[in-house]
Order: structure tokens, then C-alpha cells, then sequence
């Protein structure tokens, strides 16, 4: 080993916050950590050592405390992670983020959550996170999930979605972490004539963004049912709004909710409403909104409740409202006093007439109900969020 390969490796083991694992073959095969980190974990084991002459280790004791539960958040530099770190911090979780920061803002990320830049591709990457953090769940949020994107682009959907939750399960299987909560959406469902949707409906995705969701929750399905693995996959449908202070920038705006906020700040100047002649009260598409403050709030309750489950859960996440393209725009011009332009446009290939969740699952399972999810709500939040500018 020459003097300056040495040098690296220190100075790398430092930079870690005192260690990293060296892989072989893809596995750990040796650990290199600096003097300060080797003094202080032999401390911390001569203080156990004697501490467990006379009572259980503290850190055993408490660890059913939120306290001392640390939460892995993939994804939590974006808009919706970001927000569920808010409430786990709020509910006295520890908290860990991993993004790669390719849409998320690293200002999103609450200065109480720890933070890692890397990427869930990178198997070496997250088995040094997992030995070296005691991980109590993790909930999985990062992926890419633009529609128009995922049609131009199916393989990056189908590396980003699929096989880094199956990277993901992987290490955590390795390292026994047993509990996770999966970002999922209702793109898994595709066109349905029933409607409101429950979990029970056909799956019939019909887009690459939906069918690689669906492809990730098939093989959560199988780590629950092979490997131990208890998890919760919750189903969004169209998320939308934000924390009142506006302080999370949106990482993605290509939704109704955002176009239409920017239609009124006079950034865009007309809203293309695409299609008038469904078969709808006023003729436009109709979309179940739910707000991001409750579908974080609906995370942390699943966190509470995941160590009751045999192993593999799926719930919805809307109100079982739908409103239609024009209800939103009449609603945010009489919120916020503003004129939206208009202009239609002939149906998007793929665009369902309507589309709203069947919610009863997650209300009678988990007593989960909506605080924030009214349209005035969140057009209000919405409309704070965009005028605090990039």
C-alpha cells in the first residue's frame, strides 16, 4: 500500500465522520476507521460492559422511545419526503436522509434531520449508511415520476423505481432492517370504470412510471412473504399543497395544482385545460387532491402502527372527493382573487375521465382521517409556497 493510497483512505475515513467499510465482491470485508472513532467506541464498550453488570444496556431500554428511533428517508430533499421528515421530527423521531439531489433541494432538508448525498444505485454507498447507523424503518420516496418522462425515457424509470427498491431491500435484508414504508402511487390502478378505487381494483397501469411502481411493490411483496420484511405501500393520488410557511420548494411542476399558481402569478399565460367533453358535471377531467400534510401525517401513523402487521399492507391515500380541472380553477379565483386564463385543448392520450380513491381501508385500519385536504386549503398553502419564489 503506497503512501499516498494511505493518505486517501485516512483522510476518506475522516471525512465519514471517523470510518468507512471496505468492500470485496460487492460484501464488507474490512473496516478502516481513525484513532479518535477506535478511542471512542472502545469507551462506549467499557461503559456498556459496566453498565450491564447491573441493569439493560440504555440504549435497549429506550430504543421503543421515538427518541431513539432513527428513520432512513430516501428522497428527502423532495416535496412530498421533505415534508414527512418535517412530521417524523415533529413526532420525536430520529431522522436520516439520503438523496442524490437530482430533483430534490437540499434546502428542504430541516437542519435537525441528518443528511447524505449519494445514491441508492450505489450498494457500497448504503451498506456503509446501514453499518453504520442503527436504523429503526425506512421509508423509500426517492424515484422518478414524471408521466411524459417515464413514455420518452422507460429504462431510467424502470433503474430509478425498480431496481434501486430492489438495491434498497437488499442491503436492508442484509442488515436485518425489517420495517418499511413505500411511496407508491395511484398510476398502478391506470383507467378504471368503478369508481371510487379501492386497493382490490385491477392493476392495469398505462404508463412505464406506473408499471415500475407496480414492479417495485411486487417485489416488496416478495421480501415480505420470503425474507421477513413487514411493510406498508401506500398509493397517492394527486398530491398537492404545502406546509403553511411555504418554506419546501416543489421539485416537480408539471401537476395541475402548481400550473395553476403559476397561471395566476402571471408566469404562464394560459392554463391548457385538456379536454371539455368528458363525461363530467362540466365536461373536464376530475382528480382526487389530497394534501401532503396529511399524507405525511398518514406516514408517521403507519410507523406507529407497522409492528402490529403480519408483514405486507396497501392502502390508498385520497379523500374520495374528486373535483374537476374547472372546479380548481373557479376555486383558486375565489380564493385568491385572481383571474386564470383558460384555453382547451383535445384530450391527452391515456387521460382517465375520472379518478378518485375509495379511502374507507386506511380510515377503518389505521383511524387515519384528513385534516388539510380541502381545496381552499390547499390552494392557500399552494399560493404561499409559489410566491416565496425559487
Amino acid at each position: 500500500m503506497n503512501e499516498e493510497y494511505l493518505e486517501n483512505l485516512i483522510s476518506e475515513a475522516h471525512n465519514r465522520g471517523g470510518g468507512l467499510i471496505l468492500s470485496q465482491g460487492g460484501r464488507p470485508a474490512a473496516v478502516v476507521m481513525t484513532v479518535d472513532k477506535y478511542n471512542e467506541i472502545l469507551t462506549s464498550n467499557q461503559v456498556q460492559v459496566t453498565s450491564n453488570m447491573t441493569k439493560t444496556m440504555p440504549e435497549e431500554a429506550d430504543f421503543h422511545s421515538n427518541n431513539n428511533k432513527k428513520i432512513l428517508v430516501t428522497g428527502g430533499a423532495g416535496y412530498i419526503g421533505s415534508h414527512t421528515v418535517r412530521e417524523l421530527l415533529k413526532n420525536g423521531y430520529e431522522v436520516l436522509v439520503i438523496d442524490n439531489l437530482s430533483s430534490g433541494k437540499l434546502q428542504n432538508i430541516p437542519e435537525a434531520a441528518q443528511f447524505l448525498e449519494g445514491d441508492l444505485a450505489d450498494t457500497n454507498f448504503l451498506k456503509d449508511v446501514f453499518a453504520s447507523e442503527r436504523i429503526y424503518a425506512v421509508m423509500h420516496f426517492a424515484a422518478s415520476i414524471e408521466v411524459e418522462e417515464s413514455v420518452r425515457e422507460p429504462q431510467k424509470y424502470l433503474h430509478n423505481n425498480t431496481l434501486n427498491t430492489a438495491n434498497l431491500l437488499g442491503v436492508m435484508s442484509e442488515f436485518g432492517v425489517k420495517k418499511f414504508i413505500f411511496s407508491s402511487t395511484a398510476a398502478v390502478y391506470g383507467e378504471q370504470e368503478v369508481m371510487p378505487i379501492n386497493e382490490h381494483a385491477k392493476l392495469q397501469p398505462n404508463n412505464p412510471y406506473g408499471y415500475s411502481k407496480l414492479l417495485a411493490e411486487r417485489i416488496i411483496k416478495y421480501y415480505c412473504h420470503f425474507a421477513g420484511l413487514q411493510s406498508i405501500i401506500f398509493r397517492y393520488f394527486n398530491a398537492c399543497g404545502c406546509d403553511f410557511d411555504g418554506a419546501i420548494r416543489p421539485t416537480h411542476q408539471s401537476h395541475l395544482i402548481p400550473i395553476v399558481m403559476e397561471t395566476a402569478m402571471g408566469t404562464r399565460p394560459a392554463l391548457k385545460v385538456y379536454g371539455n367533453d368528458y363525461e363530467t358535471a362540466d365536461g373536464t377531467a376530475v382528480r382526487d387532491y389530497v394534501h401532503v400534510l396529511d399524507i405525511a401525517r398518514a406516514h408517521v401513523l403507519a410507523l406507529e402502527k407497522l409492528g402490529s402487521f403480519e408483514s405486507y399492507e396497501i392502502y390508498n391515500i385520497g379523500t374520495g372527493n374528486g373535483k374537476s380541472v374547472m372546479e380548481v380553477v373557479n376555486t383558486t379565483k375565489k380564493v385568491l382573487g385572481k383571474g386564470i386564463p383558460t384555453e382547451f385543448a383535445p384530450r391527452r392520450a391515456g387521460d382517465a375521465p375520472t379518478t378518485v380513491a375509495d379511502n374507507s381501508k386506511i380510515k377503518n385500519e389505521l383511524g387515519f382521517e384528513l385534516e388539510y385536504s380541502d381545496l381552499e386549503t390547499i390552494i392557500k398553502t399552494s399560493w404561499n409556497q409559489m410566491s416565496r419564489g425559487a
